[in-house]
């Protein structure tokens, strides 16, 4: 059995014709004023045995001795498949959090130092009053 052609189609739900990504297609065993013709049969016939696979199943079908099979991924992402990818993903968002946590926290310690001064400042200033009222008894 030869191999004459790949498809990587985007599945675009029943009624819209899937994106073509990526085609290949060794046409050398048809005669050269065939070849145009051929491709776009393969095309037709991807395109439509794509659009009638059901999501998350696979598909052959036969012409004589052509054969055309189909898979539908259900339209994963690959890096939502990929583990690695999601793993590092979630390590991304959490230093990211862990980031927006720990400039809280200084911005806290910023105003604490300044809650502090204001304390330093109003403790001081009782003093001075306390001094001027004992002076002025």
């Amino acid at each position: 059995m030869k191999l004459t052609a790949v498809a990587l189609l985007k599945y675009n739900g029943p009624d819209a014709d899937p994106y073509i990504l990526g085609f290949a297609a060794d046409l050398s065993s048809f005669g050269f004023f065939q070849r145009s013709t051929v491709r776009e049969m393969m095309t037709f016939v991807a395109r439509t045995v794509a659009r009638k696979t059901q999501t998350g199943q696979r598909q052959t079908v036969q012409q004589e001795d052509y054969f055309c099979h189909a898979f539908n991924n259900d339209g994963l992402d690959p890096a939502q498949a990929d583990k690695l990818t999601k793993i590092q993903r979630d390590l991304d968002e959490t230093k990211i959090i862990l980031h927006k946590t720990i400039e809280s926290v200084l911005d806290r310690g910023e105003k604490l130092d300044q809650l502090v001064d204001k304390s330093a400042d109003l403790s001081m200033a009782s003093q001075m009053f306390y001094k001027q009222i004992y002076v002025m008894e």
